[in-house]
């Protein structure tokens, strides 16, 4: 790849949709002193709660540090799925019990429906493709049976469909000599993510929301009842706060920061290529996951004329210089037709994992959060923002199976992952021994 013409630093989501022009956020000078309900952050977490409040009759104002969606809302590679706990089944029972382990996959099914339906529901346009199904690919041949017995067992629990595909017949699932074998998942689908952070904006300002951005909060005090918050250069008073600010909760928030992992996640977009050949490269534009430990997701443009392809990056801050040639060389690996594919957008944003590879919901000194989707979180950030919602509303359809769940952290860590990018380099090393 030459890098004599640096592509775009940032999504090619937002040139498609048109976010940086988005004009939905309020002017600051207009924010309020005193707000009945605050959403920190405007991603589909927040955006989600926020509709719900407003639909119930609340008065609600969301903020976010930069701007609509600006995270990972706008950044991620709009595949959806069930987004299944990354312990399966047996590691969810062990830690769990079986009851509560069940409740939490059949929870994860339903946070499909439900964005799904959220969609159809609120007439958000944002290039749905319900049930295309997804391709995950077994990046080492032991890796194809550990993928089946997985699978089998979700099928038991929750009745997850699939269809395991031998290497023989991989060209069902991807135009490439690549995997040995894999899955297909007919369920799960696509959307453009920026679109669809917009539409959901759009949905709240018609139903009363105030959104302010960049409005970024400093810090947050509990005054008995009440709560206070210094935004920008303003204090303000709000009954009731939601904190949705995922990966990118910062100092200024410590408890979040200190139990939520920022890992960058980085994502190249080609040029427009001839859509015969990216069909060839997706059959039925199916998009593509895989078992290898830097977890690669890609998937055809909507308009089936370019290639997105993303993975884990190595650094810590926002570097297209080391991710792009990286990413082109791991997506040349897989379709050595591209070896010559010019890139025009690279960018990154910061994934939640958290200490127990599960997501979070709940209230810490009245405050309520939801966050920690560990890299699935279109579905899951729509629902568990919904629920967080019904939380606030004191509704008995908040009730989640993630309840009570301990927000764990770890001693001495201080909300920077230093030892991230020595990880993320083994893993790369491990994927090239094919361990």
């Amino acid at each position: 790849m030459s890098l004599s013409n640096a592509p775009i630093n940032h999504p090619f989501w937002w040139d498609d949709a048109g976010l940086q022009q988005a004009s939905i956020a309020l002017p600051f000078s207009d924010f309020p002193d005193t707000i009945e309900t605050l959403v920190v952050g405007a991603g589909y977490s927040g955006l989600s709660a926020a509709l719900t409040l407003a639909k119930a009759g609340r008065d609600v104002v969301v903020i976010d540090a930069k701007s609509i969606g600006y995270g990972c809302s706008s950044r991620n590679g709009g595949q959806i799925g069930p987004s299944f706990h990354k312990l399966g089944v047996k590691g969810l029972t062990t830690a769990f019990g079986e009851k509560t382990a069940h409740n939490i996959l059949h929870e994860s099914m339903k946070s499909l429906d439900f964005l799904q339906s959220r969609i159809q529901n609120e007439g958000i346009e944002c290039d749905l493709q319900s049930e295309i199904g997804r391709f995950k690919g077994a990046s080492r041949a032991h890796h194809y049976g550990e993928t089946a017995r997985a699978n089998e067992d979700l099928a038991k629990a929750v009745g997850l469909e699939f269809e395991m595909i031998p290497k023989e017949k991989k060209s069902a699932g991807i135009g490439s000599n690549f995997y040995h074998g894999g899955a297909i998942y007919p369920q799960d689908g696509l959307l453009q993510p920026a679109k669809y952070v917009l539409g959901l904006a759009g949905r709240c300002a018609q139903e009363g929301v105030k959104i302010f951005a960049p409005a970024p909060v400093h810090a947050i005090r509990r005054d008995g009842n009440t709560f206070t918050a210094h935004i920008e250069n303003r204090t303000i008073t709000a009954k009731q706060i939601l904190i949705a600010t995922n990966g990118y909760s910062g100092p200024e928030l410590p408890f979040y920061h200190h139990r939520i992992m920022p890992l960058r996640s980085a994502i190249i977009a080609t040029q427009p290529l001839d859509k015969a050949l990216v069909a060839s490269l997706f059959p039925n534009g199916r998009p593509v996951v895989d078992t290898s430990r830097l977890v690669l997701y890609y998937r055809p443009s909507p308009d089936g004329t370019r290639i997105i392809f993303g993975g884990r990056a190595f650094d810590l801050s926002d570097r297209p210089d080391k991710y792009a040639p990286d990413l082109h060389r791991l997506m040349t690996r897989i379709f050595p037709a591209l070896q010559n594919v010019e890139i025009s957008h690279a960018w990154s944003g910061t994934v939640a994992y958290t200490f127990d590879h599960s997501p979070h919901i709940g209230q810490n000194d009245g405050l309520f959060y939801t966050m920690g989707y560990c890299g699935s979180g279109v579905g899951r950030a729509t629902y568990y923002g919904h629920k967080a919602a019904l939380k606030m509303l004191g509704h008995k359809g908040g009730k989640t199976a993630l309840d009570g769940l301990e927000f764990p952290n770890k001693a001495l860590y201080s909300g920077t992952p230093w030892f991230l990018p020595a990880v993320l380099r083994w893993n790369s090393f491990m994927d090239r021994l094919g361990r």
